[in-house]
């Protein structure tokens, strides 16, 4: 176990599960809030700048999560997420009356059996199904939106409170998944439109200050839409979202939807997953614009 150096207030104790991109910058939002913050990761050096800031790092999950009011899982695929929490005994060692917030993307079907396994194997812990809307730069700032299902917990109040600008709660466990999968449908969409786009723009010799000028205060472009062209535009792929993570999600898009329901988001993640493997794996989605016209991967 290391321990940070801060005291903390009166809060509830959280841990978080996966210090990844997203799993660290709600730790350090939670640590922001004068919490208490247990955090565990596969590889240990990716907590270290957590411990710096008050954070106390365990190296086995079940411990991190012992004692705790909240345990948020932020683990990168269902399998994952089973693997430390089922199969790896985190989830037995939960105090009664404690709440399993699983915020990661990790689609329907995944979701509803973590629930149902949590009921038979723990029925004295609440799982909650709370997906966020929302990057790196949103998580610090506390500006996500929580995509909550299941039964609403005073205790989470705090935490939601800390984490996003606003908490939509939609229903039973799962509910909260389908919204995200919709959701990342759409920033998949905007995302490879803002990419051809800028393509086209090039291929047709239109200059990036007209194209800017033209969509700025235009309804046609969102607000992301215009981060990611600028983005785009100036070959800049440091992650906030990686591509590979958005593959991911328009796989459980296509998986969920079946055939005749979402066929451009298979279209693009067949596009995006040649990138992945030709060399873009790690990169943020604006990398959606390599392999268009004269960007090469």
């Amino acid at each position: 176990m290391t321990t940070g150096t801060h005291e903390r207030g009166l809060a509830p104790l959280v841990a978080v599960i996966g210090t990844g991109t997203m799993g660290a910058a709600m730790a350090r939002r939670l640590l922001d809030a004068h919490m208490d913050v247990h955090v565990w990761a596969r590889h240990t050096a990716s907590t270290t700048a957590l411990v710096d800031l008050g954070a106390t790092s365990f190296e086995q999950a079940s411990d991190a999560v012992r004692d705790v009011d909240v345990v948020i899982t932020m683990l990168p695929t269902p399998d994952a997420t089973a693997d430390v929490m089922v199969r790896g005994k985190a989830l037995d060692a939960m105090r009664p009356g404690s709440i399993w917030v699983q915020m990661a993307t990790l689609g329907v079907e995944a979701t509803e059996e973590l629930a149902a396994e949590t009921v038979n194997r723990r029925p004295d812990v609440a799982f909650i199904d709370a997906p966020v809307s929302g990057s790196r730069e949103p998580a610090e700032n506390g500006q996500l939106l929580i995509l909550a299902s299941g039964t609403p917990a005073a205790s989470l109040e705090p935490v939601f409170a800390a984490l996003g600008r606003d908490t939509l709660w939609l229903g039973p466990a799962g509910a909260g998944s389908a919204l995200k999968l919709i959701l990342n449908t759409w920033l998949a969409f905007q995302t490879e439109g803002a990419a051809e786009a800028a393509a086209l723009a090039e291929r047709l010799g239109v200059p990036n200050a007209a194209l800017f000028d033209a969509l700025r205060d235009n309804p046609l472009a969102s607000k992301y839409a215009l981060t990611k062209l600028a983005r785009m535009i100036d070959e800049d792929y440091e992650a906030d979202f990686a591509l590979e993570w958005a593959l991911k999600d328009l796989d459980l898009v296509t998986a969920s939807a079946g055939s005749g329901v979402a066929p451009i988001a298979g279209a693009i993640a067949e596009r995006w997953r040649t990138l992945v493997n030709e060399g873009s794996s790690g990169l943020d989605v604006s990398a959606a614009r390599r392999g268009l016209g004269a960007q090469k991967f």
